[in-house]
């Protein structure tokens, strides 16, 4: 859930509620941030966030079709000893 904006300068967060790290790539599954710069994102500037969501598009071109294989396919062909996602702080 976004936090209302204080001013129309201010970036709003790219979370969509879809808060799974991809192990491979490091990647959360629904904004294509790292777990640090999710955990920093409050700490940001205007400009760094801008920065970062500029970011994102190219991350998605770059790893999406691969992240959303092992999201949608992962569960049915890994291997039981393969986490590849972290959900929640667990393995899954």
């Amino acid at each position: 859930m976004s936090v209302p904006l204080r001013d129309a300068a201010e970036v709003p967060s790219p979370c969509i509620s879809v808060c799974v790290i991809d192990a491979p790539t490091g990647l959360c599954v629904g904004c294509y941030r790292t777990l640090d710069e999710i955990a920093g994102w409050i700490g940001l500037s205007t400009e760094q966030r801008r920065t970062l969501v500029a970011e994102l598009p190219l991350r998605r071109t770059r790893h999406g079709e691969a992240i959303t294989s092992r999201w949608v396919h992962g569960a049915s062909e890994r291997a039981p000893h393969e986490p590849r996602f972290w959900r929640n702080g667990f393995r899954c």
